[in-house]
């Protein structure tokens, strides 16, 4: 793992959608069974990640908070303290993309999601995702240990909710913990996690 490249994004030169680091996510992603929830056709996926990618993070990449590994073969987006994903775009993408019948369950994703997600100033991790050809070579450690070092160098707790049982395990190594469970509905789940903060 020592011989992973691990660096600060450069920011985006053009619109977020066409960034290389939405590529790495746009892979790493597509089988994301909640992502998936609301995009289940590929074309649909594919048409709807990276606008959905930039509403929940892309202030990552203008901000210097988005790493990336190995030339481009990991990601990870970060919020930090008092910046938020753009509301208003996930809803008015959800509102054009997604199934009618999913709405409401959607709707009782974000109510959620705002309950779990910690009121102090904390490092949210929005996104992170390995190009599946790269899996298991301790890219998604090697960033998290660099996010988290900044987040230890301020002070600060970090939250996520992992999208995905498998990777629990994973973040739970890197000193996160289960603190609950969001899945109304026939959703797949998010399972909120917090880190709390290391001096």
């Amino acid at each position: 793992m020592n011989d992973i490249d691990i660096r600060i994004a450069p920011p985006a030169t053009g619109p977020v959608e066409r960034d290389p680091v939405m590529d790495i996510l746009a892979l790493a992603f597509a089988t994301d069974p909640a992502i998936r929830y609301m995009f289940p056709e590929a074309p649909r996926y594919l048409a709807s990640f990276s606008r959905l990618a930039t509403a929940m993070a892309g202030g990552a990449l203008a901000a210097g908070t988005a790493w990336v590994a190995d030339n481009g073969a990991a990601a990870a987006l970060w919020l930090a303290p008092g910046v938020n994903a753009d509301g208003e775009a996930i809803g008015a993408l959800v509102g054009e993309t997604v199934s009618p019948d999913k709405l409401e369950t959607l709707g009782q994703i974000g109510e959620l999601m705002g309950q779990y997600h910690p009121e102090e100033p904390h490092w949210y991790l929005s996104m992170i995702g390995v190009d599946p050809s790269r899996q298991g070579q301790g890219l998604g450690s090697a960033l998290l240990k660099a996010g988290l070092a900044r987040c230890d160098a301020d002070g600060l707790p970090a939250y996520l909710e992992s999208s995905s049982p498998k990777n629990v395990p994973l973040y739970e190594r890197h000193g996160f913990e289960v603190i609950g469970l969001i899945k109304p509905g026939d959703h797949p789940g998010l399972i909120p996690m917090y880190r709390a903060a290391r001096r």
